[in-house]
């Protein structure tokens, strides 16, 4: 089924000068002049392209208001966080239903009367087209709040601090990474700068100067990372005991630690870095615990005692075939593990309780909801505590948190985000199917739609990511009931080279295994349209970022297995980018993608690249966005998408593709929630046209 230009568009309507026939360089038939920010012919090809898509959307645009009003309708606008207690004061944040950005607000513990506004963002954000917070750190006595700030979208960040509750705010540093960290001795920051490539490289110690006119000394160093394909980054463990710095590479790293206390102790490593093994801790009184593959592939734990940290240990979780241990959380009384069961690409909770000898006196799962769910431990702040707090979500379940008591095994319901309107989450149905790949391996895919439609086969948003072990785990979204509302199922492919089944299926996607993960997708559409799910002429595929790279991929292979593409920030150029070090990003990327300087990743990336493969046959209609100051995803990589593909496609007979940057923007979009809202109801427009429900 081919989609149909929007009612009251006619083809020979266009403007008979696309931007592609007015921009083309004959000598340059790659478009590669377009990597050229500082052209003025790059903008004017791109707001060309912005025109062309404005006047393709103009006969939408009643539509794209109903969808975005509906959205609004459809969410409590007015939104107040969970409070969260720390040592003195609990913290919460409110955001005004007309607002963009929150207010933070606190109260002294137990006096709630005695409420104060202490960091309002919006108006911060009030003069500024894009403002995003990178990082807040409290100081240990909570009378000084520090942040980090973006406000152009780049991912590069100023530092600044403020005394509690209405300090005047000061800026201590520009050109930073987001990350910040409070020692504990309440007059020491650690942040993190950037190289040349925009990679964290380096963790500075800060000292301060606190009172009436706060300021900065100089920085000093504290680590250095001089392998380009390893980041920085930093905590501090839940004991308040170590200052937690992580060099890490997407298959190697490496932890140094600082006391807290003493910020100006010289970082040492807690394991030297071994090619392939990475490892993460935690801290109880007296014992490390360490979290690693070292000759376990799906990770196991070890406890180590504090005093003797190169030690061998204690096994306390041996390596499991069919579960991957994905993290833990240390607490005086025992652990939290997180675990992901490979069979049923499921992640639970584990609670582990132990003695003062270290015997296991509880050992069990915590109890899951609706499956597939997602089920994650939220802000817990302290040490000691007794009450877990649990953040719980499904496809068809909005968030919930929920307060655990350790001693009574009471479970309270603390907050359910609401939905309003005429779509609930209990006249909604998901399911779980599998879908047998090219080499018969199982892939899960996930589909939500209205109850009284299933046993129908619908139009169906088929979405997949499928790189660096990132997991899809099922998040419930307000805006998507806007689809299910009009009949439209939604799908996700967990695909390989993401991680919801465990750390093979992230493995079995990367490198020379990549073209798994572009099999595995057309492979979950094609099992949706056999298990009469998904109506086989009106499945729109979704990617974003590396899920383009697979969406693109996946049109190259099968570009008549759907009706139409949504392409958000599409890692497209992969090949040219993986090329060029300088720039962002690049270099880190190499254990995800390979070098191309070995010929054979070279050719390897060559066989894949979406822009290095487009076939004869056209693509479907294809919307792609794009933001002008991303760092992560160039935006070059969507405009030379579009531009190859218009040159691929009549005018007369096909939709043209379409191109968005927005020039505001950086890789997440826009900054403001009403503009993201306003940007996400275009894209179903988009995909309500593709499928005939426009």
């Amino acid at each position: 089924m081919k989609a149909q230009p929007p009612h009251g568009q006619n083809p020979d309507s266009r403007p008979s000068c696309r931007p592609i026939d007015h921009f083309r360089r004959p000598d340059d038939p790659a478009w590669q002049w377009l990597e050229a920010s500082d052209d003025p012919e790059v903008t004017a090809f791109i707001e060309a392209a912005n025109d062309e898509a404005s006047r393709w959307f103009a006969p939408l645009e009643p539509l794209t208001e109903a969808l975005y009003q509906g959205h609004l309708a459809r969410r409590e606008l007015a939104e107040r966080s969970l409070p969260v207690p720390l040592d003195h004061f609990t913290l919460w944040h409110e955001t005004a239903a007309d607002a963009d950005h929150p207010v933070w607000w606190r109260h002294p513990n137990g006096d709630p009367e005695a409420s104060e506004a202490f960091f309002d963002t919006q108006a911060r954000a009030a003069d500024r087209v894009f403002f995003e917070v990178g990082d807040m750190a409290l100081s240990p006595d909570e009378a000084w709040l520090a942040w980090t700030e973006d406000t152009t979208g780049d991912e590069v960040f100023n530092l600044w601090l403020k005394a509690l509750p209405d300090g005047e705010p000061a800026r201590l540093l520009e050109d930073v990474g987001p990350e910040l960290c409070w020692a504990e001795d309440g007059t020491t920051l650690l942040f993190t700068r950037f190289d040349t490539t925009q990679r964290p490289e380096s963790i500075w110690r800060l000292p301060l100067t606190l009172g009436a006119a706060p300021s900065a000394g100089s920085a000093s160093l504290v680590l250095r990372e001089d392998d380009p394909e390893f980041w920085l980054g930093m905590g501090k463990t839940r004991s308040r005991q170590w200052l937690v710095l992580e060099s890490a590479s997407k298959d190697t790293s490496e932890t140094h630690l600082v006391p807290a206390s003493a910020p100006q102790t010289p970082a040492w490593c807690f394991r030297p870095r071994e090619a392939g093994v990475e490892y993460a801790i935690d801290h109880r009184p007296g014992h490390f615990y360490m979290l690693h593959n070292r000759q376990a592939p799906h990770f196991c734990l070890t406890r180590l005692d504090e005093a003797q940290p190169d030690s061998d240990g204690e096994r306390l979780i041996d390596h499991r075939h069919d579960t991957t241990l994905e993290g833990v959380d240390a607490f005086t009384w025992g652990l939290v593990l997180s675990e992901r069961d490979h069979d049923q690409a499921q992640v639970r909770l584990r609670v582990i309780e132990l003695d003062d000898q270290h015997g296991v006196q509880r050992d069990e799962w915590l109890p899951l909801g609706e499956l597939p769910c997602s089920q994650g431990l939220d802000a817990t702040p302290h040490f000691d505590t007794r009450e877990l707090r649990l953040r719980e979500e499904s496809f068809t379940r909005p968030p919930s948190w929920s307060a655990l008591d350790l001693d009574s095994g009471e479970r309270r319901l603390l907050k359910r985000l609401p939905v309003h309107g005429d779509l609930q989450p209990e006249q909604l149905t998901c399911r779980r199917l599998w879908a047998s790949s090219h080499d018969g391996e199982q892939v899960p895919v996930s589909v939500v739609m209205r109850a009284d439609l299933a046993g129908t086969a619908l139009p169906t948003l088929l979405d997949g990511y499928g790189a660096y072990g990132e997991v899809q785990d099922a998040w419930f979204s307000a805006a998507r009931l806007e689809l299910l509302a009009r009949g439209v199922a939604f799908a996700v492919a967990h695909v390989r080279g993401g991680g919801e089944r465990g750390e093979p299926w992230y493995l079995a996607g990367k490198l020379a295994h990549k073209t798994n993960s572009f099999h595995d997708f057309i492979a979950a559409r094609d099992a949706l349209v056999e298990q009469g799910i998904s109506d086989g002429r009106r499945i729109v595929a979704h990617g974003g970022s590396a899920g383009g790279l697979l969406v693109g991929a996946s049109l190259n292979l099968a570009p008549d297995s759907f009706c139409a593409a949504v392409l958000d920030v599409p890692f497209v150029d992969v090949l040219r980018t993986m090329q060029n070090p300088e720039l962002p990003l690049t270099t880190a990327e190499y254990s995800e993608w390979g070098d191309p300087r070995d010929p054979e990743v070279f050719q390897r990336i060559a066989a894949y690249s979406p822009l290095d493969n487009l076939p004869e046959r056209p693509w479907p209609p294809v919307f792609i966005q794009g933001g002008w100051h991303d760092t992560r995803v160039s935006y070059w990589e969507p405009a030379k998408l579009y531009a190859r593909l218009s040159e691929r496609t009549d005018p007369a007979s096909t939709p043209p593709p379409l191109l968005r940057t927005d020039m505001d923007a950086g890789h997440g979009g826009a900054s403001g929630r009403f503009k993201a809202w306003r940007d996400h109801a275009r894209e179903d427009a988009f995909i309500l046209w593709a499928m005939g429900k426009a």
